[in-house]
């Protein structure tokens, strides 16, 4: 009975601990304080980034694959050359994710693991085949566009480490979507064939960038704790509504037609409403059926089986540097 009584008061004692940082928890995130790695947070909290974070970051890696694949086809030297130097940028974002979700405490390798064994998602975009060069225009206009409106929010998020590297992925981002709409204005400005193939790629394009927002709110398992945890700053749908309203000016401009029968411009609200995305091809292609995912997760495999010898190489000479050090430090 002693040991018994002993037992509840120190649950009831951590019970009160528990309870008084979470009410310090939430003070510091109220206050708009950034939560730092060292702090104390909820594992629900930590949890929550960790996925989203590892997800962004994957989606980063995945989404080399697709404009990758136009680097020796781009038309000219200059379009190599800044290609080439944008899907250097997605890659050194992808580290600057993987980086952050490691402050919460898990491995990169386990990261990449989950990548590869299909139990991480990633953007569902990714997955789109890109058929002609203005596919590139389009992925740097809508999908670098949508990617700008889910990001900069994140600037402000609570996590410190997150918000952080979110500030030079978010000037690189702006880069990245001024390249591909100017590829798309040299292309409407051109022959008439090149502007029929800007306007098949923005058929193709524009409503998988819509769903890359993700599920409308109704639908969101994570939005309203995300929101609670200023983790998130705005809802899926209304930075839905923040990219269409921005974007379809821009293809007037360009003198293409948004593949919506049912867009319109609502002079009371002040928004372009449209119609309604299929969100069945959404869910179909985040359970691996969209039209590229086994290409997209061959390719990653294949590249992390063909670098282990490179990995392997760097922790042997970082090895040999600390053996290095060390005996030095002996001999003095």
């Amino acid at each position: 009975m002693y040991t018994q009584a002993l037992n509840q008061a120190d649950t009831g004692s951590k019970l009160v601990e528990d309870a008084d940082k979470l009410a310090r928890f939430e003070a510091k995130i109220d206050a708009e304080e950034r939560i730092e790695p060292n702090d104390w947070m909820p594992e629900a909290y930590r949890r929550t980034l960790v996925r989203q974070i590892s997800q962004h970051a994957h989606s980063e890696i995945v989404g080399m694959l697709p404009e990758g694949n136009w680097i020796t086809r781009a038309p000219t030297l200059r379009r190599k050359a800044a290609l080439i130097a944008k899907v250097q940028d997605e890659g050194g974002h992808g580290l600057y994710l993987y980086a952050a979700a490691e402050t919460l405490g898990v491995s990169r390798e386990e990261l990449i693991d989950q990548l590869l064994s299909g139990r991480a998602k990633y953007s569902s975009i990714f997955n789109y085949p890109t058929l002609t060069w203005a596919d590139i225009g389009c992925i740097g206009w809508l999908v670098d566009g949508a990617a700008i409106m889910n990001q900069i929010p994140l600037c402000r998020t609570s996590y410190g480490p997150y918000a952080r590297a979110m500030i030079r992925i978010c000037k690189e981002e702006s880069f990245h979507q001024r390249q591909g709409y100017e590829i798309m204005l040299t292309l409407c400005r051109g022959s008439a064939e090149q502007k029929a193939m800007a306007q098949d790629a923005l058929n193709r394009w524009w409503w998988p960038a819509l769903m890359m927002f993700g599920p409308p709110d109704a639908a969101s398992v994570h939005t309203e704790q995300s929101m609670r945890w200023k983790i998130k700053r705005f809802t899926n749908d209304a930075l839905r509504q923040q990219f269409v309203d921005a974007t379809v000016p821009q293809a007037h401009f360009l003198g293409l037609t948004i593949p919506d029968p049912d867009l319109r411009y609502d002079e009371a609200s002040g928004h372009w409403r449209f119609g309604a995305i299929d969100w069945e091809e959404f869910r179909q292609v985040l359970a691996g059926n969209g039209p590229c995912n086994r290409e997209r997760m061959e390719a990653r495999r294949r590249a992390h089986e063909e670098g282990a010898w490179v990995r392997e190489a760097a922790l042997a000479h970082a090895a040999k540097r600390r053996a290095r050090a060390a005996a030095k430090i002996a001999a003095e």
